[in-house]
């Protein structure tokens, strides 16, 4: 990586800073200031330019300037590793002769041939949303459009939106990216870009900006929300951010989101509150004692906190419905089941069957499960696009775990003759379902079974299911239908845009789509040994970590998270259309595992014990620990100013996020040595 100044009129510089082997060019990160201050009074700006850059014997540089308002210098250092780019510090000193509030951005132009893409870590990627999306939330245009209806072609966030307080821009020659930490000596810092005809630009802020509007996750936005600080005179500020560039491959943020894992990992530590195996006990309990219903044989997909306060509503802050995948229903049954087998707990083990063999009753006219069951309404297509709707990864999800309850028992020497049929005619149905190129489709028509939209990767967790059930039921044309699936779906990994999971957030980038990817890809690869499948498991696990925290965030004082000091470093999240904290990477912790194993990177069993020990907090010990009961785990947890100011916690305990602590915490348990988790708990 290289820079050149060069003079802009008069004692004035540009700074341009190239990818690695490029120094110079067109393609570069262009900065034409110091910094550019603007006022909340009137929004005008002024620009500290750069009057003096001298060069480092490391590589770095030292820039400095002034302007009526602002002394600056700043001193670049050149990274010493394979990742590359500046370290940067920006000293200010307020030159006004009385005190003002303002607003600093450092801005850099991204140069190069090309329309944009972007990334901001779990935030932002690429348009963000289709035009054809039914769900509304923040979309890039170029040409535009119209904010009210949450579309521009320019975006400011707070910096605790981002998994990793980062923006990445692409063209066709380079990507560049700005980094800074969540907070800074004016407080919460924030993140933006801009492209359209006119040009492409990224830049942090600080404090924050929201702009041209405010998402709070509703359809309608809030208004822009422009922090500024308040600047003494003769006052001094120290900045602190990172800039990197590398060649255009859409895959390029990977080794500068392993460099900044790495730092944060030594800043930012874990705190678990428990080991594995209490953490099983835990939700087992949990699990069994608020969520099973015999009278219904599911598991409530929410109970309430407030016990007392759900018995004054009838009982509806319980939520008596039941997906059989996804938000409830076969993945947790199956943990369950396995515990109480394991445990000799009679009672857990006959809940799992039950709610096991409810499912199994559960099959469409089309012969895939329903999505979901609710009282008084019975079987039903969940929370679709339309009625009569059902889609893959529900199905799928179901499908897989229903086999792996099987295969379990088996071991044991037990037989579910209901749920083989109920496995198996999702199976063919997946098979026979499939296009000559592979693509399962996405959502399927309840009564006929027709394919209604093939667009999307949530078919692709099939590939899962379909390999295990292979295994177990000695069925080939199964795994031939994975392989040739697992060739059609590259095409959204080797993207780095994978879409389409979730029932709820129709075609959006989740991190669920990443969970359902490293699980497919690394049972190909496990199926077949072949290195791409491997390749490809890899590059799904590098971008699932695009929405893992790296950090721990910095909550309101008197919060919840705050008060009981919740390390969020390990959490994911949810999507760019739902912005929270959730626990849905356990799904993929034995996956990940054994991706470790296989590829010989251990960052894949770093991180995996990070989300692991993130959610080793906030299960409840006893009843009235953070105002729950024994065993309930909640499903969000409030990052940053959406749904619910930042610092709270959704007082609703959800069966999937107690189910896959339960989960995972059996299946990590042959890893417990090389985790290390009970090394973290504190005393």
């Amino acid at each position: 990586m290289g820079w050149k100044a060069e003079a802009d009129g008069g004692e004035r510089y540009v700074l341009n800073v190239y990818r690695p082997g490029e120094e110079q060019g067109e393609a570069a990160l262009r900065f034409g200031h110091l910094i550019e201050a603007w006022s909340p009074l009137d929004g005008s700006t002024l620009e500290v330019p750069i009057e003096r850059v001298d060069a480092l014997t490391d590589g770095g540089l030292t820039m400095s300037g002034s302007s009526d308002e602002f002394a600056a210098e700043a001193k670049w250092e050149a990274v010493k590793d394979s990742c590359g780019g500046y370290d940067v510090t920006l000293h200010l000193t307020y030159n006004g002769n009385v005190p003002k509030n303002m607003g600093l951005t450092l801005r850099a132009e991204v140069n190069g041939p090309g329309k944009p893409d972007w990334m901001i870590p779990g935030a932002f990627y690429k348009e963000n949303r289709f035009e054809k999306n039914l769900r509304r939330y923040p979309r890039y245009d170029y040409r535009g459009g119209d904010p009210e209806q949450m579309v521009s072609d320019y975006w400011s966030f707070r910096s605790d939106r981002a998994a990793l307080p980062v923006v990445f821009a692409w063209n066709d020659a380079l990507c560049g990216a700005l980094c800074t930490e969540e907070m800074s000596e004016l407080g919460l810092t924030g993140l933006g870009f801009r492209g359209n005809a006119d040009g492409t630009a990224v830049w942090l802020n600080f404090p924050y900006r929201e702009e041209p509007v405010t998402f709070v996750g509703e359809p309608v936005p809030a208004p822009a929300d422009l922090a500024s600080a308040r600047f003494e005179p003769g006052q001094q500020v120290t900045l602190r951010y990172r800039v990197y560039t590398a060649a255009s491959d859409p895959h390029a943020y990977d080794p500068f989101v392993r460099r900044m894992y790495r730092l944060h990992a030594e800043a930012y530590p874990l705190r678990p509150w428990m080991d594995l195996d209490e953490a099983a006990q835990l939700t087992a309990h949990g699990l069994f004692t608020w969520h099973y219903r015999p009278e219904h044989r599911i598991l409530y997909e929410t109970a309430a906190f407030d016990r007392e306060l759900n018995n004054n509503v009838k009982g509806q802050g319980d939520r008596p419905h039941m997906h059989v995948g996804w938000v409830s229903g076969a993945p947790y049954a199956h943990a369950l089941l396995q515990y109480g087998r394991r445990q000799g707990i009679a009672e857990y083990t006959a809940a799992g069957m039950d709610v096991l063999s409810k499912i199994a009753e559960g099959l469409s006219p089309s012969g895939i499960f329903w999505a979901s069951w609710i009282e008084g309404r019975g079987w039903n297509a969940g929370w679709n696009p339309k009625p009569d709707w059902l889609q893959a990864r529900t199905a799928a999800e179901a499908t897989l775990f229903m086999v792996r309850a099987l295969a379990f028992e088996r071991g044991l020497g037990a037989s579910h003759p209901d749920w083989e049929a109920a496995a198996l005619s999702n199976l063919n149905f997946a098979a026979s379902c499939q296009r000559s190129d592979g693509n399962f489709g996405s959502y399927y028509h309840a009564e006929t079974g027709e394919v209604e939209e093939w667009d999307g990767a949530g078919g692709m967790l099939w590939i899962a299911a379909l390999l295990e059930g292979a295994a177990l039921f000695g069925e080939t044309q199964f795994a031939d239908a994975a392989v040739r699936a697992g060739s059609y779906y590259e095409k959204f990994i080797r993207d780095e845009y994978i879409y389409g999971a979730p029932e709820d957030v129709h075609l959006t980038p989740t991190s669920e789509d990443a969970y359902n990817a490293v699980a497919a890809y690394v049972l190909l690869y496990e199926y077949e040994r072949q290195p791409k499948w491997l390749e490809l498991a890899s590059s799904a696990a590098y971008w699932m970590m695009t929405f893992r925290w790296t950090y721990n965030l910095c909550f309101p004082r008197h919060t919840l998270l705050a008060q009981y000091d919740f390390r969020s470093r390990g959490a994911d999240q949810a999507s760019t259309s739902n912005q929270h904290l959730h626990n849905y990477g356990l799904f993929c912790v034995p996956e990940m595992l054994r991706l470790w194993k296989h590829s010989g990177d251990r960052y894949y069993l770093d991180r995996t014990r990070d989300h692991i020990a993130c959610f080793l907090q906030f299960i409840a010990r006893e009843d009235g620990d953070f105002n729950a009961y024994k065993g309930m785990v909640t499903e969000r947890y409030y990052n940053t100013n959406c749904f619910q100011p930042k610092g709270m916690m959704l007082t609703l305990s959800h069966s999937w996020c107690i189910g896959l602590i339960l989960y995972a915490s059996q299946e990590a348990a042959e890893y417990a040595a090389e985790l290390g988790l009970s090394e973290l708990i504190e005393g």
